[in-house]
């Protein structure tokens, strides 16, 4: 049986960390952590979630994805909030259930396209979640990160049906974990996998 890739697209505050940290099962998944160039918050430490690196580093490292999250109002002289895995990080995980935890579908594309341009879909099934908006408010999700020009960066960002398409992603599962609804098909995949452990 091959490993699950799980792709995880919402956008913040639609619960895809509280699904990962609270309904998954312990060890079934590995969610995979990316390089950052954004400022570490509270609570954050060097590979927790992140990798925390400057441009340089994204610049230099071989990356399976590349995020410029804040590029339409960046100005010269303010920091880049860049994002990116890097290929070590999959390298190193590889046979284990993996999770990519990303707001748009653009990026899950670039994910798909990098484990097919390196011939490593023969170990690996795609299934896509789509975390539906919950009722919260972007301001009150950036106020909880407590950063500077952070509600901006994340109403931009978006994940509806036509990012999908645009993207050529195939959603196979719509859930809203915050509000408690939950899809049986996934539910039932996650099943399989722990029989399969």
């Amino acid at each position: 049986m091959k490993n699950t890739l799980l792709f995880c697209n919402g956008v913040s505050g639609s619960g895809k960390t509280y699904f990962i940290k609270n309904t998954l099962p312990e060890g079934l998944f590995y969610n995979l952590r990316s390089a950052t160039t954004r400022p570490m918050r509270d609570g954050e430490s060097e590979g927790n979630p992140y990798f925390f690196r400057d441009e340089y580093y994204f610049d230099n490292t071989p990356l399976a994805t590349h995020l410029w999250v804040n590029k339409d109002v960046w100005v010269p002289g303010e920091k880049k909030w860049m994002y990116g895995i890097p290929e070590f990080e999959i390298y190193n995980n590889l046979g284990q259930n993996l999770i990519y935890d990303v707001i748009e579908p653009q990026y899950t594309r670039q994910l798909m396209d990098w484990f097919r341009r390196n011939d490593l879909t023969k170990y690996y099934n795609f299934r896509v979640a789509y975390f539906l908006p919950a009722t919260i408010s972007q301001n009150t999700v950036a106020g909880r990160a407590n950063m500077p020009n952070d509600t901006h960066v994340r109403q931009m960002n978006t994940c509806n049906p036509v990012d999908f398409l645009h993207s050529g992603v195939r959603v196979n599962y719509c859930l809203q974990p915050i509000n408690g609804y939950y899809d049986s098909a996934l539910t039932a995949h996650i099943k399989r996998l722990e029989k399969s452990r």
